[in-house]
């Protein structure tokens, strides 16, 4: 049954001036799956809440929860988040859900986790978790940003890069400006012409991988047409296949 939980702020990263994360302490958030999302909101005059929905990018075994996220021109709810400081109170809905989850996912050689933007949270999420590691020979997380500062948690991924260089590839995409280590242009391009599989030595084929989508609807949605030249459909239950998706907005 859902539920409002009180939560607190107890740090926040600022990306650059449009994205940022806040991580937030709440001792009562019962275990969720990495990949899944909840709803975040903040008590309004009326004393009802006004909430969202976001995606939890810490790991299920983390101490606090964390969002990332961008203050929406015109939005309700996004540009007040990004006011928030270290102290101030949120309110979180439990339980978390989504099936953008790795149990959802068929067995494969290689995952590829494909995002734009604020997509990569969940990706994030299952990084952090050990079933990516334990359950895929190969795991590419391909990562589309406008500007090269909208490639958050780069920590986290050089990390992973020095930690499992024979299983851990990543391609950033970088579509406004020059990055002499990112390729430039639009995800379902750079499949159709080869560039993404080049950078990462990975084919998409339907007998090794799986892919998970997570971002832009205009995004997924070509994606998944230019996977479809390679063999590859969408995964559901009833009928499995090699696609796995959350749109986002």
């Amino acid at each position: 049954m859902a539920q409002w939980h009180d939560g607190k702020i107890v740090n926040r990263v600022d990306w650059n001036d449009h994205l940022f994360s806040l991580q937030f302490e709440c001792t009562a958030f019962p275990k969720f799956k990495a990949g899944q999302f909840t709803k975040v909101g903040l008590i309004q005059d009326d004393n009802k809440v006004l909430s969202r929905p976001y995606s939890l990018v810490n790991s299920p075994n983390a101490e606090f929860l964390e969002i990332i996220a961008v203050p929406v021109e015109n939005g309700s709810l996004s540009p007040k988040l990004h006011e928030l400081q270290i102290g101030d109170e949120v309110k979180i809905m439990s339980p978390a859900t989504g099936f953008l989850v790795l149990e959802e996912v068929p067995q494969s050689e290689t995952l590829f986790l494909i995002a734009t933007g604020t997509g990569v949270g969940p990706f994030i999420s299952i990084l952090e978790s050990e079933e990516a590691w334990s359950k895929y020979t190969n795991v590419v997380l391909v990562y589309g940003a406008r500007q090269n500062s909208d490639l958050a948690y780069s920590d986290k991924i050089q990390t992973w890069l020095s930690d499992k260089p024979e299983q851990f590839r990543f391609v950033p995409i970088v579509s406004r400006e020059f990055n002499p280590n990112a390729l430039k242009g639009r995800i379902p391009e750079l499949i159709a012409s080869g560039a993404i599989q080049q950078k990462c030595g990975i084919e998409f084929a339907p007998t090794t991988c799986q892919v998970m989508l997570c971002g832009n609807p205009e995004m997924i949605k070509d994606t998944l047409e230019v996977l479809s030249t390679f063999g590859l459909k969408k995964h559901l239950r009833r009928s499995p296949g090699h696609i796995s998706l959350e749109r986002y907005w």
